[in-house]
């Protein structure tokens, strides 16, 4: 009966769908066309690891940035230019990135992800070793080891997307991308929380710098010896088994002529290039009130740990139901009217509560926002590789990102009268932030207005994958049966 089912729904794929033509489809008579192995957890977890620890490499310094410039003697405005660096690294590299995911596969990603970030994590130790010493230059050593780090964040930021089409079920890959997603927020919540809990003092950035390159050297282990293969022996659906049908070149035009996918990317690029700023900037914006370190640690963790909680049920959610769109549009609203709460709050002085419950639904709503509109992404970019969608979205959030960045401090005055500041370092003034964050949500609320006003696309990969007749129910390491 069941090969009776899988024949009608190869014959009804072929004769509706016009992807079919992409790639040959597989042989869906067959008993057992599609297959998932235990190891796809293994796999994703190595991404996790390495992308939880490259976000920890890079807002190292942003909790504690005034303690960062104390010890190394230079300004504010440099230590910013260790967070920057990433999004500044990670265009061209970007590019490079898509390609390799693309066309040489996802173990290669993986691996040299895994390298660069160990690497940099090493060399910005050699910034504290007295027989190493530079001086005045030492900054020199974090800016390098950042910058490598910043060259593996691509590669790896890229991947949960590619694994989850390539190694996971239909009615897994919105879960496995959220996994894979969230652990790079998952790097920033540990930042947060971790650096004003280490460094007291400028003395303890030594302790901080060896206790971050631990996960990196740890996560490159397991990858290096790991990860085996760029892809399963069988394919898990119907469009992983294409997955790699189009070439880069290709894949490049047609989502430049997609009008859905470039609204998205434009919207979803702002969103991540603004969650960005808020995330390096957040100890700065709130110290010249009167906000302490540890306090602003904990706004960016409550950012981030509701942001993971609403992943999570995002995530169960949209793969029951396959509601993109409605929960992205959602999402990208009540985003905007956090960003526009915490904005006015944080300008006042003893708001604490109010400050953390704002930060708290800013990330519920932010981060929750991202894994389901990168699924979205493939969905109206199909069939075009999937590195290649979720990489122009992400090269796209670090150009606008810097300008942000750059919009952002050119904004920030000097005020030469802040008696409850708590930032240590603060040549000629503490810089009061109000203009920018305010701005800030002003670009949230517009980018969530045209997003909901112009975007609509159908499902390309769910309809493929429809017209082919293959919803499949996984047998762990096993076959898997095909229904219509």
């Amino acid at each position: 009966m069941d090969g009776e089912l899988s024949s009608g729904c190869a014959n009804n794929g072929d004769q509706e769908n016009p992807l079919a033509k992409i790639a040959p489809a597989p042989d869906l008579t067959s008993p057992s066309p599609f297959k998932v192995y235990k190891r796809r957890w293994f796999l994703l977890a190595v991404v996790c690891l390495v992308s939880s620890s490259n976000a920890m490499l890079w807002l190292t310094f942003a909790p504690v940035a005034d303690q960062t410039a104390k010890r190394f003697h230079t300004t504010m405005d440099m230590v910013n230019w260790l967070s920057i660096v990433y999004l500044v690294i990670s265009v061209p590299v970007g590019f490079l990135a898509v390609w390799i995911l693309d066309t040489v596969g996802l173990k290669c990603a993986v691996l040299l992800c895994a390298w660069l970030n160990m690497t940099g994590s090493i060399i910005r130790i050699f910034s504290v070793l007295d027989f190493l010493s530079l001086g005045s230059l030492n900054f020199a050593y974090l800016l390098l080891g950042q910058c490598l780090c910043a060259m593996a964040q691509p590669l790896i930021i890229f991947s949960p997307t590619k694994l989850a089409a390539l190694w996971f079920p239909d009615h897994q890959r919105a879960t496995a991308n959220m996994i894979g997603s969230m652990s790079n927020p998952l790097g920033l919540l540990i930042a947060n929380l971790l650096s004003p809990a280490i460094v007291q003092e400028d003395k303890d950035i030594p302790l901080l710098l060896g206790v971050y390159a631990g996960p990196a050297a740890f996560a490159c282990v397991l990858a290096t010896f790991g990860v085996h293969q760029k892809v399963p022996p069988t394919p898990p659906s119907a469009s992983a088994f294409q997955s790699d049908s189009l070439s880069f070149s290709g894949g490049l035009k047609m989502l430049l002529r997609n009008k859905a996918y470039l609204i998205l990317a434009a919207s979803l690029g702002s969103g991540i290039a603004l969650v960005t700023c808020y995330s390096a900037l957040l100890e700065q914006i709130l110290c010249v009130n009167g906000y302490s370190d540890s306090f602003a640690g904990m706004c960016g963790a409550f950012f981030t740990v509701f942001g993971l909680i609403g992943a999570f049920f995002l995530g169960l959610y949209v793969d029951r139901t396959k509601k993109f769109t409605e929960v992205t549009k959602i999402c990208f609203c009540l985003t905007a009217l956090a960003s526009t709460a915490f904005a006015v709050m944080s300008h006042y002085r003893n708001q604490t509560y109010a400050v953390a419950t704002f930060s708290a639904l800013f990330g519920l709503f932010g981060f929750a926002l991202y894994p389901v509109a990168m699924e979205l992404a493939v969905e109206c970019s199909y069939p075009v590789g999937e590195g290649t969608s979720s990489g122009l979205i992400f090269v796209m959030s670090q150009l606008l990102g810097m300008l942000y960045m750059f919009l952002f401090q050119s904004l920030a005055v000097k005020k030469e009268e802040a008696p409850f500041s708590t930032c240590t370092v603060a040549s000629g003034g503490a810089l009061d932030w109000t203009t920018s964050t305010l701005v800030m949500a002003g670009l949230s609320c517009a980018t969530a207005c045209t997003f909901v006003v112009s975007f609509h696309t159908d499902y390309k990969r769910i309809s493929a994958e429809t017209s082919r007749g293959c919803s499949v129910n996984p047998v762990e390491d096993g076959a898997v049966t095909a229904q219509s």
